[in-house]
């Protein structure tokens, strides 16, 4: 008979791919861990694993397991949060993953409101792209997390938060050669710097512009907003900047911050969990009060699965 352990031991070594820092994940003696991997194999009559010189790799019949193992272990981390609702709303752990372009902006409000209101609340945060993030959605390492649509992923439901307005940043200098608001049409004519791959911002800058032969865009190596309009304050081009990042990013000289013509192209963010969840209620109160704390209007809808959109809100 299978066991719970047994799929935790699994999940550890098909992450780690190594015995040994699966073992120490998991703070139990490597031999105990091969046990229970031949165990497993022993069960399903097949290998799960390969063992090489190079290293361990899932055989495709242990990736079929994985997949099936991951979604039950999910499963029971929720159900395991049926434990949290006796201490009330928020009432214990919570792991909030946010991408990169939002947590610098979002964590300073946010943290001091829920320290506030919940004082018994547990709070991690975690800030990556939103492939890494929706990645440990899945796999039970976050609870949530705060990104931006469109979402080209299954078995991933959504409650709104707000549009987040795009403006342009542009070197203080060339401020006055262009009109205020910035038409449509000028962004293509513009030298325009981006995020590194993996950024969201990246693709959605590029979506706005329509430059889809990437002939004006500069990729630069920036891994932050805030390296990248240090960029443009140094002359080397334009980018378009979140209307939540404005007032932390644009302190310093070199940098003007120009409105762009209607219709003001936007970021859509959402609160994103697993659909089995039972934290519901917890994460409509958690999206309130980040939509409360930015001074922001909460859009409407009920949750559910995320579609791709064209473009970005009006």
């Amino acid at each position: 008979m299978l066991t719970l352990r047994q799929f935790r031991y699994f999940q550890a070594l098909a992450e780690t791919l190594h015995f040994g820092k699966a073992a120490r994940r998991l703070n139990i003696s490597q031999p105990a861990l091969s046990g229970q991997i031949a165990q497993m194999e022993t069960f399903f009559a097949t290998a799960l694993f390969t063992r090489g010189s190079a290293g361990v790799s899932l055989t495709a019949d242990g990736e079929m397991v994985g997949e099936r193992i991951q979604r039950i272990l999910n499963e029971v981390r929720d159900l395991e949060g049926l434990s949290d609702r006796g201490a009330g709303l928020l009432g214990k752990r919570l792991r909030i993953g946010m991408i990169a372009t939002v947590a610098p902006y979002l964590v300073p409000r946010l943290l001091p409101a829920l320290a506030k209101d919940f004082p018994s609340l547990d709070c991690e945060i975690r800030e990556s792209v939103t492939e890494r993030l929706l990645s440990d959605l899945k796999l039970g390492e976050i609870d949530c997390a705060v990104v931006a649509l469109p979402l080209h992923v299954e078995d991933v439901e959504t409650l709104p938060l707000f549009d987040d307005p795009f403006h342009l940043a542009v070197p203080a200098a060339e401020a006055a050669s262009l009109p205020t608001p910035v038409p449509a049409p000028l962004l293509t004519r513009q030298r325009m710097i981006l995020l590194e791959e993996g950024h969201c911002l990246r693709t959605q800058t590029i979506d706005v512009c329509r430059l889809a032969d990437g002939s004006e865009l500069a990729s630069l190596g920036a891994t932050s907003l805030t390296t990248l309009l240090r960029m443009v304050a140094g002359g080397l081009g334009t980018t378009l900047v979140p209307e939540m990042a404005v007032a932390d990013e644009t302190q310093g000289a070199g940098i003007a911050i120009l409105p762009l013509a209607p219709p003001v192209p936007a970021r859509r963010l959402v609160l994103a969990f697993r659909p089995t969840t039972v934290r519901l209620a917890d994460f409509e109160t958690l999206a309130g009060l980040i939509c409360q704390t930015m001074d922001k209007p909460r859009l409407g809808g009920e949750p559910g699965k995320p579609k791709p959109i064209e473009g970005f809100a009006p």
